[in-house]
This record gives C-alpha cells, structure tokens and sequence, in this order.
C-alpha cells in the first residue's frame, strides 16, 4: 500500500492566488469558482490498490457506482472485490478518508479558512472511463480538486432539480449544462449548494471532493430538543382539585389543556444551552467512527514524562472545538479557567501541541490529557 509522509507535502493555500477573504466575499455560498493549478504538479496520496484495500475496511464507508445508460446501481461496502480495471462506468466513492490516513487529513486542513465547524471530509471517488455519479447537486459546499487523470465536469445553475423517482442516487430529471470544464491533476472547481453538477471519467480517474457540514434547520431542532430533555425540570404532577362534572367523559376538558400549556411554558432555553448543545452536537463523531485506544497504555506518569519529549497531536478522528469558556471534545464538553482554554484552544486550532506548549499545563489539564490518551482521542508525538 502506497504511502506518503504528510510532512512532505507541499501543500498551500488552493486558491491560486486569490485570498481567502475574497473567495468568501466574492464566490462562498454565491458562484462556481474554476482554480487552474490550485495544487500545481499535484500527485496522488494513493495509488489504486491503497484506495481498494481501503474499501476492504468495514471501518470506511465505501460505495460502489454502476452506470447503465439513464439506469443506476448502488452497493455499499465493505468490498471483498472490485469490478476489473478494464471496465468502463463504474466509480467508488471512499468517504472520510481523512480520518484514516495522516496525509488526507493534512489535506483537508489546507481548508481551514473556513471553521472546523463547517468542515466535514475528504470523499474520494475513483472511476473508470465513462465512469461517474450522474447529475445531480449537493446540499452543502465543495471543493472538487482533480487529483489523478482527467474529469469532464459540466456544471449548471438551473433552478428545476426535480429528481428522478426510483433510483438509488439523487439523479436530477432535466440536467441542461450551461458551463463545460475538463479538470487535470491539481485543477480544482469549488460549487456552492444546490449548484447542478455532473462529473465523467476521462480514463482512469481519481477526483477529491472536499465537504462541508450543512445540518438541516429541522435537523437541528430535533438534535436540540433531544438535548434540552435532560435539562427540564418541571417538579409537581398534574392535579385538579377544582374538577367540575362533565358530561362528556372523552372530551379533553379546556382546563385541563390550559394547566399543561402553563407548565410546558415554563421550559426555557438560554443562548449557554445554545452553544452548548452545538458545540457536542459539531463535535459528535459519525455513528461510523471508532477509537483505538493503545494497546499497552502508559502510567499517568509515564504519559506526562512522554509527552513533554514528543508533544501531542489530536487523533485524526478527533474533533475538538470551542466557544468562550466551553471546550467540546468528540460529543463532550466542559468548561475551562483561562490559563487552561489558552492551552486547549491551541490544541484545538493547531490539532497538536509540541512539547514546550506542555509546560504550562494545570494537573486538571494533564489528568484530561490522560484519558484522552486512553481512549485513543489523542496520541503521542504526530499522528
């Protein structure tokens, strides 16, 4: 399996040029944007027979395209085996690369000028001749970045994206490209949402798709009250000393409706209840992710002493963030004094900490380090 050092890579800023404040103010969430050279003399991090032995993994989510004319086939792995290279239409999507591999997830990172909060993954697709995902458009924001081969993307802001019924994919009904692009290696097109795309293999091809988190609004809401429900506190039990005789027993009498409304009113939300339900709901992992923690753990001792020789880094499935006080770790959070947020805030925004940083950790700090350490949410040195 192919494998490259991440600190090697000579990544940069992929925006050819352009700076990150006038993409956001010029092209973010507004127009396409084609980057000619974003990554000049772009290589590959993996060969083929890396992505398909990743595909074999049960622990990345990996699909599996046919295409037929208008007609369209969906497998989802893992994947035992691989149609033969020399077939043409078919293409494998590996999403969250980045949380597998070092080089992927420094990458991703490249994105940064947009929040950790919005960022998602790096999917990559792999196709043969002809191969693709047919038409359609994504709900959030990407960056298509061609990383191996040619890809013929046609691109459309057309308003109708009714769907065709019946089909495993979101294949839209009436695609009419207004925009041809042919991508190369280190090309890179970034799409707003619901921007009508379709991309086709030119012979072997492998296109990186960067991704950004866009969570429904009713989404959201169902998340927060799920939240909120540990929270309520609504003491007493509904009683009706003043209960007048009716003659309509399944009636739900108007006193009985308005006693309740009166309770259920009192159930208040704050903007602290806000941040922190968003904070653990963005740093949440995917139902998919799973930690490996160290097989030998270190003593708490031995971990400290480690870590001020070799520093520490975030596991790259680890996602950490913050707001004011409130630390939130994959799902948790906490709330930090102001000499231990500088030191996790760090972490946070550098997804490593060298060992000189260490020397100004608190005992609270250093015990949270240890668990994390055990749980295999952060790791000794880099990743």
């Amino acid at each position: 399996m192919k494998k490259i050092n991440p600190s090697s890579l000579p990544f940069s800023l992929p925006l050819g040029g352009m700076t990150p404040a006038t993409f956001l103010k010029d092209y973010w969430q507004k127009k396409p944007l084609l980057i000619r050279a974003a990554f000049p003399d772009f290589k590959p991090l993996f060969d083929a027979s890396a992505l398909f032995k990743l595909a074999q993994n049960d622990e990345v989510e990996s699909r599996l395209i046919n295409s037929h004319g208008q007609h369209w086939r969906l497998k989802n792995g893992p994947f035992a085996e691989l149609p033969v290279t020399q077939k043409k239409d078919w293409t494998l999507l590996l999403q969250g690369v980045n949380l597998h591999d070092p080089a992927a997830d420094k990458l991703l990172r490249q994105f940064n000028f947009i929040p950790n909060a919005r960022l998602d993954d790096l999917m990559i697709s792999y196709a043969r001749d002809g191969g693709g995902v047919g038409p359609h458009f994504d709900s959030y924001d990407v960056f298509l970045l061609q990383a191996h081969g040619k890809r013929r993307w046609q691109i459309s802001a057309q308003k109708d994206l009714s769907l065709i019924e019946g089909m495993p994919l979101k294949i839209l009904r009436n695609f009419k490209a207004e925009q041809t692009f042919e991508l190369s290696p280190g090309d890179m097109l970034y799409l707003p949402p619901h921007y009508a795309h379709d991309g086709v293999a030119i012979g072997e091809c492998m296109t990186y798709s960067i991704g950004f988190r866009a969570p429904s609004y009713q989404e959201l809401g169902e998340a927060f009250l799920h939240f909120m429900a540990d929270t309520i506190d609504l003491p007493d039990r509904y009683a009706d000393p003043e209960l007048a005789l009716s003659k309509r027993p399944a009636e739900i009498g108007s006193p009985m409706i308005e006693k309740i409304a009166e309770q259920l009113a009192k159930i208040k939300f704050t903007k602290n209840d806000i941040q922190i339900f968003l904070g653990e709901y963005l740093s949440e992992p995917k139902s998919t992710v799973f930690f490996q923690s160290p097989e030998k753990p270190l003593t708490p001792k031995k971990f400290a002493a480690s870590a001020q020789k070799l520093g520490l880094s975030l596991a790259l499935k680890t996602q950490m963030l913050y707001q004011g006080k409130h630390i939130f770790v994959n799902g948790e959070s906490f709330t930090a004094n102001k000499a231990d947020g500088v030191i996790l805030k760090k972490l946070a925004d550098q997804r490593r900490l060298q060992a000189l940083d260490l020397s100004a950790c608190s005992a609270d700090v250093w015990e949270a380090f240890c668990i994390w350490y055990e749980d295999g949410w952060i790791k000794l040195g880099d990743v």
